[in-house]
């Protein structure tokens, strides 16, 4: 029997990868296998973490300018190849680096993002999977074409901040301090939004609250957004302000796809599953073992781990998954291709008591050698 093991991280108590190896002992426990553990992500959060451990690499951490202009330590990964880096934009520009109260999208900027791929451009790197969920940031992008090398300027040939404040003044663009390396790189941006850079269902329009825009604001901000995408289109000839994804992050994914080349936008879990090889992996498997930390309604509306069971069902695998814990809605799943999953909790617990490592671990552990025990009895 062959069983492929692909769990996505418990949030706070378990990685991919932790979870993952705790399945393999459980089913080494119940009978023999052959047992493949891959790492498992959707692109965003902990999608540098999974790959890394997973595919195996190194973490590294580099100084960067945070979203409000403060220095952050940002981390990525660079894997094994050396060439391939994995990182995700909320590490140097993210949401979460800010105080609620100090959210400003006047100010907020993505010049961390850009150095943080252009030191791994300078460590030898030329593939990059990117991940840009979690922004702080209404800026086009211009914090991270910045720190590449692009200069902004104004109708008078004075250099403007990269801030979203200077997107209605920008009257030229240069790159001449672009560095030639960039143009050999490739990017996969996982992205798993479709709303172009303006208008209604823009980055100001959609976006723009949770960030600190105000009402009032948004219908000139987002004419200010239109105003740069055209500005921007002059310059490269490449016209991707209704590109799907041109409004994710702020509009990065527009500055991405529009500044650089060699860019493709896909969903985070197509980036991941092609990383990790897992349909390779399982066009030959019995058994395909996924989970989350929680399972729900939500997740059989296409998180991760239904992902996994749709792809597994296509060379008709069976599906197994565990969780932390499972609500009554859950049984969605099952329609969903998840054909049984199981809470991995053995008994009355506090929430800490179950999300302490060395014992979700554990139960982990238990709950795939019962499950496996079965299995091979009615083999």
């Amino acid at each position: 029997m062959k069983v492929v093991v692909a769990v996505d991280s418990f949030k706070g108590s378990m990685t991919s990868m932790e979870a993952g190896r705790a399945v393999e002992r459980g089913i080494a426990r119940a009978c023999e296998a052959q047992v493949v553990v891959r790492p498992l992500a959707d692109g965003g959060e902990g999608t540098t973490e999974a790959l890394v451990e997973g595919l195996g690499g190194a973490f590294r951490c580099v100084e960067v300018e945070g979203p409000m202009g403060l220095p952050v330590r940002a981390r990525y990964g660079i894997l094994r190849d050396g060439r391939t880096a994995v990182m995700e934009m909320a590490e140097a520009s993210g949401i979460t680096l800010v105080p609620r109260d100090a959210l400003d999208p006047h100010r907020a900027a993505t010049v961390g993002t850009g150095q943080m791929v252009l030191d791994a451009v300078r460590a030898g790197c030329r593939e990059f999977i990117l991940g840009i969920g979690g922004s702080a940031t209404t800026e086009c992008g211009i914090g991270m074409l910045t720190a590449l090398g692009y200069g902004f300027y104004d109708a008078n040939g004075d250099r403007l901040p990269p801030v979203f404040d200077s997107l209605g003044k920008i009257e030229e663009i240069r790159a001449g301090d672009v560095p030639d390396v960039l143009h050999e790189c490739r990017f996969q941006i996982a992205c798993d939004v479709n709303n172009p850079l303006s208008g209604p269902r823009g980055a100001v329009s959609v976006f723009g609250p949770q960030k600190g825009v105000k009402p009032e604001e948004t219908e000139a901000m987002d004419r200010a957004m239109a105003r740069f995408a055209k500005k921007a289109a002059a310059f490269t000839g490449r016209d991707r302000a209704e590109t799907p994804g041109a409004g994710a992050a702020g509009g990065l994914g527009f500055a991405l796809m529009t500044f650089l080349e060699n860019v493709t936008l896909r969903p985070g879990t197509d980036i991941v599953f092609e990383a990790i090889g897992l349909e390779s992996a399982v066009k030959d498997a019995d058994v395909v073992v996924t989970g989350e930390g929680r399972m729900d309604g939500q997740t059989a509306m296409g998180k991760v781990p239904v992902g996994v069971a749709r792809l597994a069902k296509r060379y008709g695998c069976k599906v197994v998954a565990f969780a932390g814990g499972v609500t009554e809605d859950a049984v969605k799943c099952n329609d969903a291709g998840i054909d049984a999953f199981f809470p991995i909790v053995r008994g009355v617990t506090t929430l800490d008591e179950a999300m302490e490592k060395e014992t979700a671990m554990r139960n982990m552990e238990l709950a795939a050698e019962q499950t496996f025990r079965l299995l091979r009895a009615m083999a």
